[in-house]
């Protein structure tokens, strides 16, 4: 069934690192509204915001002290009236996110529920009694150290999944889904269209009992996430909530897999719209985690594609991304950010842009925008890389080899400041930023992009107009080519009365390709290319994809 949602390409903003309005080094709400019209003229249809609510910071506002506030560095309620209302009249929506599987250690809630045993809002947390004077069990944090933090004035410990900073909430307790509900209809009513919701796979908790598992993304799948009452949580959102809105949803999945995916958004269950799975997005990291880098295998990143469109393509719908704040550049990680920067971001937003599901792009990534390497980790202002840091050294680890991790995969790659300019701090700010421009702003920055008809500013505007343009792009069937071929990616996405040929070259070499119209088609039209190429160039037979060449073509 077509859906807005389904057709739309979605826009993340990461407002601290977005754009500076007042010159203070942090992004905030007035400065999203200054850049509208930039943000317009990509073609994009929806506006996805980061948290901006009031926050400690902790972790860059998921860590939420007030979810009816607006962090003040970030602007006022004003503010954010005035940027939905003018979201709307460009023709374009607004989703936010929503934190739910846990707050700030200053919430309102939490500060009560720590008061004492007895408080009315002690259950709205997880408190557990000590075992054998420690933890209650072994559970490790996303983000390094034990879950669970000791309360000397209550003598229990809380759980945390997170930073010390962000207790869980327990979603057991139908007081705090009903305060869940009643924050998201307050913001559903002021007009937004929608929620991402973060680790919304972790809001149900199968019990209490150690980890088995050695490797920590196995604790996620099989102990944190997916717990029994998940899909009653969910659907009971749907019901007192989402229902009575024209609205997206799309859920962060951390531990979900292949299995249970598709029972998050299956049209018949009323659950949520889309979901992020993270198998592509941590097919580097090695049995360490992420800051243990593996080689990856095209192979291997195609068939994850492949398995999941197979899964959701009758009853779900699937949200295709390679990047967000969360991981690194897209261009860096997965492209050639040296001699191929152009074409392989390029090509890499063809893939965002032509396969099934709803497209996502994060901010800079229309621009190119590359990981960062800073010189020491006082410059890092990320949590998680933070205590990773702390960790290497107790471990005793070669800090050179952790710093070249952190180059590879730390988030803040993705949190540098947009590049707007070559001017001081890349236009992002007249004053000093809360974190450290990449250096090479001033030959790759959206002015230097915005007049250059062949810069990758300008085919991303060229391929979001293509899947709009060309519907079959968003809804049609998915077939790989050549599935085993470990260098390019080439697929048909086609329905009854047209197909689409989608090849694009993952390596720095001149290939051979073979094209089999096995299909009683004819070659009609070159839709779109990183090169300059003719239609007659992709007639039947053996062709030569240039390096990271990608090309879209339409048969009949």
């Amino acid at each position: 069934m077509r859906t807005w949602w389904k057709e739309s390409v979605i826009y993340q903003i990461y407002p601290r690192s977005f754009n500076d309005s007042n010159g203070d080094g942090v992004g905030d709400i007035p400065g999203i509204i200054e850049k509208l019209d930039y943000i317009q003229n990509l073609g994009v249809d929806v506006i996805w915001l980061c948290p901006f609510y009031a926050s400690p910071n902790d972790d860059n506002g998921y860590d939420i002290s007030d979810y009816y506030r607006i962090l003040e560095a970030f602007g006022t309620m004003e503010d954010f009236d005035r940027l939905l209302a003018s979201v709307h009249s460009r023709g374009m929506k607004l989703i936010m996110d929503l934190v739910a599987n846990h707050t700030s250690d200053e919430h309102a809630w939490f500060i009560e529920s720590r008061s004492s045993v007895d408080n009315p809002k002690r259950d709205y947390y997880i408190w557990k009694d000590a075992r054998d004077f420690a933890e209650p069990n072994n559970w490790e944090s996303f983000f390094g150290g034990k879950a669970w933090q000791w309360d000397e004035q209550t003598e229990q410990y809380y759980l945390h999944l997170f930073t010390t900073k962000q207790p869980d909430l327990n979603w057991d307790n139908d007081k705090v889904r009903q305060e869940i509900y009643s924050l998201m209809k307050w913001w559903l009513d002021k007009g937004i269209d929608g929620y991402r919701m973060d680790v919304i796979s972790l809001i149900s908790k199968k019990g209490y009992e150690d980890s088995i598992y050695e490797e920590f993304s196995e604790t996620v799948e099989k102990v944190f996430a997916n717990g029994p009452k998940i899909h009653d949580y969910l659907q009971e959102m749907n019901k007192e909530v989402l229902q009575h809105y024209d609205i997206m949803t799309v859920g962060e999945g951390p531990g979900i897999s292949l299995a249970d995916g598709v029972k998050y958004v299956d049209s018949q269950r009323n659950e949520l719209s889309m979901i992020f799975h993270f198998d592509h997005m941590f097919i580097d990291h090695g049995p360490n985690g992420k800051f243990d880098p593996v080689p990856y295998e095209l192979v291997h990143f195609k068939q994850v594609f492949v398995q999941w469109d197979e899964a959701m393509k009758v009853g779900g719908w699937s949200s295709i991304f390679l990047g967000n704040h969360d991981f690194p550049r897209i261009v860096s990680r997965f492209g050639n950010d040296q001699a191929y920067h152009e074409q392989s971001a390029k090509a890499l937003s063809m893939l965002i842009l032509s396969l099934r599901g709803t497209s996502y792009i994060y901010q800079g990534d229309e621009i190119g925008m590359t990981n960062v390497a800073f010189d020491t980790i006082d410059d890092y202002r990320d949590v998680e890389t933070v205590n990773a840091h702390k960790q290497a050294m107790q471990d005793g680890r070669d800090l050179l080899d952790f710093m070249d991790a952190v180059h590879w995969q730390g988030r803040d790659n993705a949190r540098t400041p947009v590049q707007w300019d070559a001017t001081s701090q890349g236009g992002f700010t007249t004053g000093e930023p809360w974190i450290k421009i990449n250096p090479n702003y001033q030959s790759l920055n959206v002015a230097s992009q915005e007049n250059d008809e062949h810069s990758i500013l300008q085919f991303y505007r060229q391929m979001i107009k293509v899947r709009k343009d060309h519907t079959t792009l968003v809804y049609g069937d998915f077939e790989v080519i050549d599935i085993l071929n470990s260098k390019v990616f080439a697929y048909w996405r086609f329905n009854a009365k047209e197909r689409y040929l989608v090849l694009i070259n993952f390596s720095a070499d001149r290939l051979p390709f073979k094209i089999d119209l096995q299909h009683n088609c004819k070659l009609e039209t070159l839709i779109i290319s990183n090169y300059s190429r003719h239609v007659t160039d992709y007639t039947l037979g053996l062709i030569h994809l240039e390096p990271w060449e990608a090309t879209l073509i339409k048969y009949v």
